[in-house]
């Protein structure tokens, strides 16, 4: 193989690897499909609620403070949907946590956040497939409610 034809080659690897890298599509999807699935799962369970900001939301008697959880995903071999669900659960996952450790019992103001760019909408969530790797941000804050 000539030295043009090795170069040519080299180049068009490189193009087609940097068009596959830049791959950034966003999806919108439910949130309630996550949240199911985590019950299912037993990954969630039930004691601290998740309340999209537009949502309705019971009274809260406390705010608890904010956070954000960001959380990626390997998409390779799966189809964009599923690997944003498992973002979504893991992101939820971790307010979860955080919750039971602020002693709140729900999440209220949630909404998607990548990039500090706020997305919201009261059933669904943003998400955000690259060529390899999946990622879903969300903010919330923690709150008591009755």
């Amino acid at each position: 193989m000539s030295l043009n034809k090795k170069t040519l080659i080299a180049l068009l690897a490189l193009t087609a690897l940097g068009t596959a890298q830049a791959r950034n599509d966003s999806l919108m999807l439910p949130i309630e499909e996550v949240i199911q699935m985590g019950m299912a799962d037993g990954k969630l369970d039930g004691s601290v609620k998740f309340y999209m900001s537009g949502a309705r939301t019971p009274a809260v008697n406390a705010r608890l403070g904010e956070d954000v959880s960001n959380k990626k995903t390997n998409g390779v071999g799966k189809d964009d949907q599923t690997a944003c669900k498992w973002a979504a659960l893991s992101a939820l996952i971790a307010f979860q946590d955080s919750a039971k450790q602020k002693g709140a019992n729900a999440v209220v103001d949630l909404h998607s956040f990548y990039k500090k760019v706020p997305v919201k909408n009261a059933h669904e969530y943003e998400c955000r497939a690259g060529a390899v790797v999946v990622g879903v941000t969300l903010k919330g804050t923690y709150a008591k409610t009755r």
